[in-house]
């Protein structure tokens, strides 16, 4: 909090030097020892620290894995299959730094979602929410840069789709396509900056983070009611050792789970296709990007449709980044004057509805646009024989069975020029979730919550930290006892 004063006290005599010239060992100290928490903190708040972890371990094994790589097409995937296979722990480390990536963006969605729960995007926290933005923004950059470095059919076929994507743009989209690319195609040129901005980028990110702790810890941290810390000493406990062994806690569990996938699933959540070399006169049947965008990628695909001059295209990579940009407002979308959904249990269902409209779209992404949803086919395929009849007119017969099919495909004369095909049946397709849930993840944004903000009637707040961690307690409970948990 910005009105904490230090208690930071240097004992030996290069201690009191140091700090009065560089007093960097108070900062940590009064960042991450003393500084004054709420008491009620709760373990979805540990991921934080999780995310600290994450891109750390991200950035060590990048580092590595950077001095045995290859940017260029004729070597990226030789040298990618050496690190696996001759360099010492190189499989070790390819799978941490692979998994650790699908990690990351699952402790930073749960980290996002705990935000829009507990309402810390609201005021006095609108730049703290706003870098965190920045930080996802930035590692989706990343991701997608990565994604490319192993040269496999899907790195190669994905970088072209999402590239392509820029063209779309009026004007400004090719000369941006072509400076992404480095040129006309993808090729040497690309991999090699793709491979330059991969290593920058997290070193950015860490950068960002910097500030996004101290933007932290100017108002200091919210807390699950959302009420603000009124009495010091009775609201809040030092960081130190109260919530350093919380987060410790925490961490170790999710690196047993990072671990299990690490050792046991390794392949599990990358694409099959991404371990045969890049070839470009082979497009993959289904070209889909790592399952952390999914929800992303099925919001661009929804858009199938044309608004005057703007094509479908266009329109839906306007969606997709439209989609992210409504977290940056997101602080001045929401009117309420409570935070925490806790005490609005209106929001909360429609709360619970968003978070199911993600993981939903992340289904649709994954998914053949033109499938049928699950027990949703209305009518089923036919296989149609079309031919032109003796006046010259185009004319279909529908069959059920193949072998009839072929046979009156067969009994065609030459000129009626016959051809067999599949008239697919009336269906409920992915496609048509996929633009429901679009629809509802704008109107959630723009519609939901600005009219939640006015319109409803929440419960009753506590009047202090103090007094949420206290109900439902004896009231001979110690405060310290309270503390200590």
């Amino acid at each position: 909090m910005s009105d904490h004063q230090s208690t930071y006290n240097p004992q030996s005599g290069f201690e009191k030097w140091l700090d009065r010239r560089l007093p960097i060992v108070r900062l940590a100290y009064d960042s991450f020892v003393d500084f004054p928490t709420p008491k009620n903190l709760n373990y979805w708040y540990t991921f934080g620290g999780i995310l600290a972890f994450c891109l750390a371990t991200q950035i060590l094994t990048g580092v590595v894995l950077a001095m045995h790589y290859t940017p260029s097409i004729e070597g990226s995937f030789a040298s990618v299959e050496r690190i696996e296979r001759d360099v010492p722990f190189g499989w070790l480390l390819r799978s941490i730094h692979a998994n650790g990536a699908s990690m990351f963006f699952l402790a930073v969605y749960i980290h996002m979602f705990r935000g829009l729960y507990y309402g810390s995007y609201k005021e006095p926290r609108e730049v703290l929410w706003v870098l965190g933005c920045v930080i996802f923004l930035l590692m989706i950059a990343t991701a997608f840069l990565g994604y490319m470095l192993p040269w496999g059919q899907m790195s190669f076929h994905g970088a072209n789709v999402i590239t392509g994507l820029f063209g779309a743009i009026p004007i400004v989209g090719e000369p941006i396509q072509t400076w992404l690319l480095g040129g006309p195609s993808i090729g040497n040129q690309t991999l090699q900056r793709f491979f330059s901005l991969h290593y920058l980028l997290p070193f950015i990110i860490a950068g960002v983070v910097i500030l996004h702790i101290w933007a932290l810890h100017v108002p200091g941290n919210g807390n699950p009611t959302g009420v603000d810390v009124k009495d010091v000493k009775k609201d809040t406990v030092p960081f130190h050792p109260y919530y350093t062994v919380k987060d410790g806690f925490a961490i170790v569990v999710f690196m047993i789970l990072f671990s299990v996938v690490v050792f046991y699933f390794p392949a599990a959540l990358g694409h099959t296709d991404n371990y045969i070399e890049a070839n470009p006169l082979v497009t993959p049947a289904h070209i889909v990007p790592e399952w952390y965008m999914l929800p992303f990628y099925a919001i661009l695909r929804a858009i199938t449709f044309d608004i005057g001059p703007i094509d479908a295209k266009l329109l839906g990579v306007i969606a997709m980044f439209g989609a992210i940009a409504l977290l940056f407002v997101l602080p001045w979308l929401d009117t309420s004057k409570v935070r925490s959904m806790r005490y609005r249990p209106t929001a909360r269902y429609f709360f619970i509805g968003f978070v199911a409209c993600g993981l939903m779209l992340g289904w649709c992404g994954a998914k053949d646009p033109d499938e049928a949803l699950p027990y949703m086919k209305l009518s089923a395929d036919q296989l149609v024989v079309e031919y032109t009849d003796v006046n010259g007119n185009p004319a279909q017969q529908f069959f059920d069975d193949y072998d009839l099919a072929k046979q009156a495909l067969e009994n065609q004369p030459a000129s009626a020029a016959a051809s067999l095909g599949v008239k697919k049946g009336d269906a409920i397709r992915f496609i048509h979730l996929a633009q429901f849930l679009t629809l509802y993840y704008f109107a959630y944004f723009l519609l939901i919550v600005p009219a939640l903000g006015l319109l409803e009637r929440p419960k009753d707040e506590p009047d202090s930290i103090h007094k949420s961690v206290l109900k439902g307690k004896s009231k001979s409970t110690a405060p310290e006892a309270v503390a200590a948990e």
